[in-house]
């Protein structure tokens, strides 16, 4: 698998512990959206896109099935994250 492109919308509320929105493309042909980066207590996450389901839980609507594939998004979104970050303060 590779992800052969990632786009982040970052939020601009600083009392939400929710940092920005990402979307990845894998392989240059199928897309996901609305991975959410958050700022927890032992430092940024990513959320994978979920719905409410009746009884008032979420669920991931699509995730990784291997830890291996979940590092590799979870470490390719928060380095694009932290990229429009520092982008984000030159500007």
């Amino acid at each position: 698998m590779k992800i052969s492109d990632i786009r982040v919308r970052l939020v601009k509320k600083d009392d939400s512990k929710l940092k920005a929105v990402a979307s990845i493309t894998i392989d240059e042909c199928f897309v996901v959206h609305d991975i959410k980066i958050i700022q927890g207590s032992e430092g940024f996450f990513i959320s994978m896109p979920s719905r409410k389901t009746p009884d008032g839980e979420y669920k991931d609507i699509v995730h990784p099935i291997n830890t291996e594939t979940r590092e590799q998004i979870r470490d390719a979104v928060l380095s694009a994250y932290e990229k429009a970050e520092k982008e984000e303060v030159v500007e």
